[in-house]
């Protein structure tokens, strides 16, 4: 598949850049110099910016809600950043279909703003890709990518296709990133760069081995310099990745005792929560019959939230046990049935008294 590609599409090497960061941290600032610099250099670059490219009706999906809570694994609004990273896929086989969506994808992108993307890969002269040179590519995905599954799709592609792969996270403080936001002309809600800012998770090479290639930037006074990322960048030109052979049959095993990790995990910690609900209630000197009523509303939703906790685990999650932190993913979703937990039980002590 690499040396098809390296045929189809005739660069020399390619590569795939994540920024990731919380809006206004400086992603796009940055990917500007960046062209700029690697057009001095001779290489082709163009930024993949997630929010033209996925229409904003998925966003508002994603970021509102009754609860607020973990919007972002909706399957729709997934759909639509596959159908982003399949774009650039589509590109990559056949470079001569320009903003043409996926064939058979549901949730389709921006075919202007892909259009776009693609325009900055021409020379200015022409517009026929099988006059273009073998100079470097390079993709700068913009987005927030604030858990490691995002962009773990990302290095799944680069890998896939022997790509150059590597990530640069813009670390800022909230403080700047909601008064930068507030200075656009189109800000959006502070409660979401609030809301991400309690989901991020940076880049970490010593937890996620995929993650080695990447640099930390702090942006919180100003824009650094694009010389680190260049060079980081240059060195994944340099060092694609390997591919590796699929074995489909393995890595459904592997989900599947990752999700039961997961489930059995959450399981012990609804327990737990469950009977300091039932201590919370009788020291309440909740009567019988409501408590009976408590704890069996409590083991209904512990089972339901189980349930959906490992379809939702299975359906999202693009990886093995090894590759996350599943101490961390279990105390995200237990959150949720926690504070459904402290509802049913304030509702059962206020009827009571």
């Amino acid at each position: 598949m690499a040396a098809e590609l390296a045929a189809g599409v005739g660069w020399a090497p390619a590569c795939l850049c994540v920024l990731c960061g919380l809006p206004a941290a400086g992603k796009s600032t940055l990917s500007r110099t960046v062209c700029s610099t690697a057009a001095m250099r001779g290489w082709r670059s163009t930024v993949v910016p997630y929010d033209d490219l996925i229409p904003e009706h998925a966003f508002q999906a994603r970021v509102s809600g009754e609860d607020g809570k973990l919007q972002e694994m909706h399957t729709e609004w997934r759909l639509h950043r596959q159908a982003v990273l399949q774009c650039i896929e589509q590109f990559l086989k056949k470079p001569e279909m320009l903003a043409v969506p996926p064939t058979g994808s549901s949730c389709q992108i921006n075919s202007a703003a892909w259009e776009r993307c693609i325009q900055a890969l021409l020379k200015p002269e022409t517009s026929d890709y099988s006059q273009a040179d073998r100079a470097p590519l390079v993709f700068l995905l913009d987005d927030n990518f604030y858990y490691p599954s995002m962009r773990y799709e990302v290095f799944q592609l680069a890998r896939k296709y022997s790509l150059g792969f590597c990530q640069v996270y813009l670390q800022c403080d909230l403080e700047s990133c909601i008064s930068r936001n507030q200075s656009r002309s189109e800000p959006i809600p502070s409660e979401v760069i609030l809301e991400m800012a309690k989901r991020m998770e940076t880049p970490n090479p010593q937890k996620n081995s995929w993650e080695t290639n990447s640099i930390l930037l702090n942006t919180t006074e100003n824009i650094p310099t694009c010389d680190m990322v260049m060079e980081l960048i240059s060195a994944a030109l340099n060092n694609p990745l390997s591919p590796v052979e699929d074995n489909m049959e393995q890595k459904e095993a592997d989900r599947q005792k990752c999700a039961n990790s997961v489930v059995h995990q959450a399981d012990q910690t609804c327990r737990r929560l469950i009977s300091e609900a039932i201590k919370t209630a009788r020291e309440s000197q909740v009567r019988p019959d409501r408590m009976r009523s408590l704890a069996t509303q409590l083991n209904e939703s512990k089972a339901r939230f189980l349930h959906n906790l490992r379809k939702q685990f299975l359906q999202e999650v693009p990886f093995s046990e090894e590759d996350i932190d599943v101490e961390r993913v279990v105390k995200r979703a237990v959150d949720v049935f926690d504070n459904d937990k402290n509802e049913l039980l304030l509702r059962i002590i206020n009827d009571h008294s």
